[in-house]
């Protein structure tokens, strides 16, 4: 078990409000996308930074990554100390949970292959964003992985960007594609990063126009199903120019993920 941290954890507690199976779009990318990084060594480690005022994140993603490495252990990380009190009747083999912030507090110093922070930043102001990242990215393991993100309350839309210590690499739009109208309702969902930039001028806009132009383009496949009229959009997009990095086999559940460099911020 994760000795408590000695001195005070960095940052600030969030709401805690959490379901079961709200990140499961993520998990499953980053199972998917990545499980090249949690077969490295004997015993990869992740955390769950933030999971909240209840340990289900932390409990399913250990589920979820045991599926690509069986060996997985995930430490889930709360500021809250009495959450971490609340969660550890649900510790077990390869599951632990420990008081801490952004230092991520590991016994023995050890070094996490995966961060997951999801709805942790969205209290923090824009400009706190690209430090968090630096410091984050600073306790992973050689080749590690930050995934840092928002969704809704259930998990049915969901945006992250994907980090490693040189920094941003992509940004994933994923979504129960029934519960959209146009792909730039996931516009709520973005990152603290880039949520302030959805605004004419700045590439994430452009971005979501020209989505919501292919989705429109693509209404003809609507009635085959919003899977087959998302995956006609991706292909009209990357027509385009857009620079995304997954295909088909991905986009077939509802996601997209695109270069950071494509919707970085303006200076």
């Amino acid at each position: 078990m994760p000795a408590p941290s000695s001195s005070r954890p960095i940052g600030s507690a969030t709401r805690g409000t959490t379901n079961p199976n709200r990140l499961r779009r993520m998990d499953r990318w980053i199972a998917a996308a990545h499980g090249a990084v949690l077969r490295r060594g004997e015993a990869p480690v992740a955390v769950d930074l933030g999971y909240g005022a209840a340990p289900w994140t932390a409990v399913e993603l250990l589920d979820r990554l045991r599926t690509v490495r069986p060996g997985a252990r995930v430490v889930g990380v709360e500021i809250d100390a009495a959450r971490v009190a609340a969660a550890r009747p649900y510790e077990r083999e390869g599951l632990a949970f420990a008081h801490g912030g952004f230092e991520v507090p590991l016994p023995g110093g050890a070094r996490p292959v995966l961060i997951r922070a999801a709805n942790v930043l969205r209290q923090y102001e824009e400009g706190e964003v690209a430090a968090v990242w630096r410091r984050l990215c600073g306790r992973l393991a050689p080749g590690g992985l930050l995934v840092e993100g928002t969704c809704d309350e259930i998990g049915r839309r969901h945006v992250w960007v994907a980090l490693d210590p040189a920094g941003p690499r992509t940004v994933t739009f994923a979504a129960r594609l029934g519960s959209l109208e146009r792909p730039s309702d996931l516009a709520e969902r973005l990152p603290k990063a880039l949520i302030h930039r959805n605004v004419p001028g700045e590439p994430v806009h452009a971005f979501l126009r020209d989505f919501d132009r292919a989705w429109a383009a693509a209404a003809p496949y609507a009635p085959l199903s919003a899977r087959q009229r998302w995956i006609r959009s991706a292909q009209t997009l990357r027509t385009a120019g857009w620079p995304l990095v997954d295909g088909p086999r991905r986009w077939r559940q509802g996601e997209i993920t695109v270069r950071w460099e494509a919707l970085a911020p303006r200076a």
